[in-house]
């Protein structure tokens, strides 16, 4: 595979805000991951955060209930870059529904809501990093 071809992918991953990216073409096969250090592709990667996970947002004891992070990972509020996002504040939701997506050693795992009601608040913010137990969402009774 040609250098500009490389470069190409590699400004790809940049615009898109990606992690890593990997591309079958010609024969060829190339993988590309920022933010870790290179490692064969037959081993398991790890990716470094480039930040500290952010601190816990202040939650007041008021109406609703609480969804908190049930692991340490980055929360996603849409399936995609460029997609809606699964809920906003005013969004009415079904016990069971999708409420954003949290990325954990490669996987992503869809955060579902435990009640029916009403999105009252969103603590997390899109693509940061949230620890195990933090504030997600507070749902209100429908």
């Amino acid at each position: 595979m040609k250098e500009e071809a490389i470069r190409k992918y590699a400004g790809l991953m940049k615009e898109l805000d990606l992690t890593g990216l990997e591309v079958k073409e010609d024969g060829y096969e190339l993988r590309l991951e920022r933010g870790g250090r290179p490692v064969p592709a037959s081993t398991e990667t790890y990716v470094v955060a480039d930040s500290a996970p952010e601190a816990k947002p202040e939650v007041k004891a008021e109406e609703g209930t609480v969804i908190t992070s049930p692991m340490v990972g980055v929360f996603y509020a849409a399936p995609a870059e460029n997609a809606e996002p699964f809920v906003k504040v005013g969004s009415k939701v079904r016990k069971g529904d999708t409420l954003c997506l949290i990325e954990a050693m490669k996987l992503m795992n869809e955060i579902a809501s435990e009640e029916s009601g009403t999105i009252l608040e969103i603590y997390a913010t899109n693509g940061k990093i949230v620890e195990y137990g933090a504030p997600l969402f507070r749902i209100g009774r429908a």
